[in-house]
């Protein structure tokens, strides 16, 4: 696992960075949203106000870290609440990037084969998934005694929306939206 971490955009932390295509009016990413899609993250019109990404290397050992990485992230953003959330989302995520996306046969994907990104926005958090698979992510119907089956149940049933995207020149990014302020009840 890799990990790249950008400080704060805000102006309050005294230090930043900034990720290539958040700045309005800029062309969005190859692969991202276009006009009529929906749209996350990178291209919402919000640049973000951090962001942080690590590098997987496609084991299933690799979801374990993904929860661990986002804890400490979301620790260090101040943001403790949305740990529990926000550790399945990208957990199931990360589980279904490792399990379905990544061809044992293709030993050509790099040392890290999966990216996990967080990108904090003032209303939001985007938790992305890159992988090198374009095939769309599949719900699937498990019955009561399935072991697997219901991670993209999860991810709808704690986010406040989720899709992908192709991501050029290969492969696709998942995401999913989880708000920063609780949903009213």
């Amino acid at each position: 696992m890799t990990t790249h971490l950008s400080a704060s955009l805000s102006t309050s932390t005294g230090r930043g960075g900034r990720f290539c295509g958040a700045e309005p009016g800029a062309e969005p990413l190859p692969g991202l949203p276009r006009s009529g899609e929906p749209e996350w993250g990178l291209v919402q019109g919000n640049s973000p106000v951090g962001f942080a990404a690590c590098g997987l290397d496609g084991q299933l050992r690799n979801a374990p870290q993904a929860r661990h990485f986002v804890a400490a992230t979301l620790s260090g953003w101040a943001l403790e609440s949305l740990v529990p959330d926000a550790a399945v989302v990208v957990s199931e995520l990360v589980t279904n990037a490792v399990q379905h996306a990544l061809d044992p046969a293709s030993p050509d994907d790099g040392d890290y084969p999966v990216w996990l990104g967080i990108f904090l926005h003032p209303g939001d958090l985007v938790c992305a998934v890159t992988d090198p698979s374009s095939d769309p992510p599949r719900p699937r119907d498990a019955d009561a005694s399935a072991v697997g089956g219901r991670g993209l149940k999860l991810i709808s049933a704690l986010s406040e929306t989720w899709s992908w995207s192709l991501t050029l020149p290969r492969g696709k990014t998942v995401w999913a939206t989880l708000p920063l302020c609780p949903r009213a009840t």
